[in-house]
């Protein structure tokens, strides 16, 4: 089989095949079609609690404030990620890849905003303090090798955290993440 067949077995109108789908309905087209950007988060909710089913309600506007104290600041937020990598491995997508999600919010990459407009957002379950599992290293490295390979504009060097596009404003994913070991691993060492 060669590369272009087993690209499209993985990445199918957007989707990736391994991937539970949850649509969500925060997502809309991209103004050119561009994907040259990824951008890594972290989110849990509540704050520090991993497994509930949450992080799906809030990227399909079904969290209610009742849920939780904290959910009163978010519960009307309207935002999502194109995928999300629970503790286990487990991919959940939100959104095709060739639209855009609402994850990076006001953002600047190589002098140019709105990043929502030409990147991938995905989300890792955790914090920014809490060590992220080997088994979602081990997935982040396999999506981001199927998206460079589908998405040519995108390069290791535009691989980016949430706290790059929108430092002051944002953290994630956090001193927990180990840069130098996800290189490793998507260059094979």
């Amino acid at each position: 089989m060669n590369q272009p067949e087993i690209e499209s077995t993985i990445i199918h109108d957007g989707w990736l095949h391994n991937a539970r789908k949850l649509p969500s309905p925060n997502q809309d087209e991209r103004p050119n079609g561009e994907i040259s950007l990824l951008v890594i988060h972290c989110i849990s909710l509540p704050p520090g609690e991993f497994g509930t089913e949450n992080i799906d309600r809030l990227f399909c506007n079904r969290l209610t404030p009742e849920g939780h104290p904290y959910f009163c600041t978010i519960a009307d937020l309207k935002v999502s990620a194109h995928l999300l990598i629970n503790r286990e491995g487990s991919m959940t997508q939100y959104v095709p890849f060739h639209r855009r999600a609402w994850h990076a919010g006001i953002s600047i990459f190589d002098g140019r905003g709105r990043c929502n407009d030409f990147s991938i957002g995905i989300e890792l379950e955790g914090t920014e303090t809490v060590p992220y599992t080997e088994a979602q290293y081990r997935c982040l490295t396999d999506v981001t090798r199927i998206l460079l390979r589908h998405y040519p504009q995108l390069t290791r060097q535009r691989i980016v955290g949430h706290c790059d596009i929108a430092p002051g404003r944002k953290t994630d994913p956090g001193e927990s993440f180990d840069w130098s070991l996800y290189h490793d691993l998507l260059t094979g060492r």
